[in-house]
């Protein structure tokens, strides 16, 4: 005869285990729930807004106050304020809340526009595989350039900048490209808003060179950087461009240049401007949608 008491230890080593998974997510939500709660009245609401989210059923205030942990006047009193808004709503049998119409539209709307995003980063990927370096997407703010998405090399030297990084126009291949979709009275305006600071030797820092350069790159349709921002770094980049010629922002590969030299990587600009041609319709989706909507 077997002896079946071999097997509880494995059986009770999975409920530990969880056990301690679910001891470790409700640590977790109730380290949320203190960071929510620390933001005032917002961040209550959005700890209700995100309970009503998860639910599958209506949700009572009393559930609310007890798994929230708020006191009973602020869970009615943030509870009332989204209902107003219509961000919540009785449940027809009046069994607890639901999420209401404008939730609804906000999470419709957040897919709809994060679809188009996961496009974007998916055609970055796919210059970064075929260039085997890093492309990014920027756009102009003021004289700076802000990379909103970017895929980095997987070589071990590679440019680690963060989406959200901003760096100066008048060195990047991005930025010099956004700035000759510029007036000239506005781009004058921008280049002498202030210093052009020296980040290589070859940076550009007289004004004058430097519009005469960006002229040069407004006939181009190209950006390149050529060692101007970072020593042995270089950089192309092409517009992604609406039904106008409006400029939307600019892809851009860059790459030390012990790997990849300028004119390699200029013999992906065909390529980088079909991609930008794509991206460009992801802007369209988005567009449409809105219409549609409305």
């Amino acid at each position: 005869m077997r002896n079946e008491s071999k097997r509880k230890p494995a059986i009770n080593l999975v409920n530990a285990e969880e056990l301690g998974d679910t001891l470790a997510e409700n640590a977790t939500e109730s380290n949320r729930r203190e960071q929510l709660a620390e933001l005032g009245v917002t961040g209550k609401a959005f700890m209700i807004l995100e309970l009503i989210a998860r639910s599958a059923r209506p949700i009572s205030i009393s559930e609310m106050i007890r798994i929230t942990g708020l006191t009973k006047p602020t869970t009615h009193r943030v509870v009332n304020m989204l209902a107003e808004m219509e961000f919540l709503e009785r449940d027809v049998a009046d069994h607890g809340f639901i999420e209401g119409p404008r939730l609804i539209t906000l999470a419709q709307r957040s897919l709809v526009t994060s679809a188009p995003r996961s496009m974007r980063h998916s055609i970055l990927e796919d210059i970064a595989a075929e260039t085997g370096e890093t492309c990014n997407y920027g756009i102009l703010s003021g004289t700076e350039v802000i990379y909103l998405d970017r895929v980095e090399s997987k070589w071990p030297l590679g440019l680690r900048f963060a989406a959200g990084s901003r760096v100066p126009a008048h060195c990047t291949a991005i930025g010099k490209l956004m700035l000759s979709f510029q007036s000239d009275r506005d781009l004058k305006a921008i280049v002498e808003a202030r210093p052009l600071t020296a980040y290589t030797e070859a940076t550009i820092t007289d004004p004058g060179k430097l519009i005469d350069a960006i002229r040069k790159v407004r006939m181009d349709g190209i950006g390149v950087d050529k060692q101007e921002f970072m020593h042995g770094v270089v950089c192309v980049a092409v517009p992604v461009t609406d039904a106008l010629g409006h400029c939307l922002g600019c892809i851009a590969v860059s790459a030390p240049e012990a790997r990849m030299t300028l004119n390699q990587m200029l013999g992906f600009v065909p390529r980088m401007n079909e991609a930008a041609s794509r991206f460009a319709k992801t802007f369209r989706i988005v567009q449409d949608n809105h219409f549609s909507e409305e």
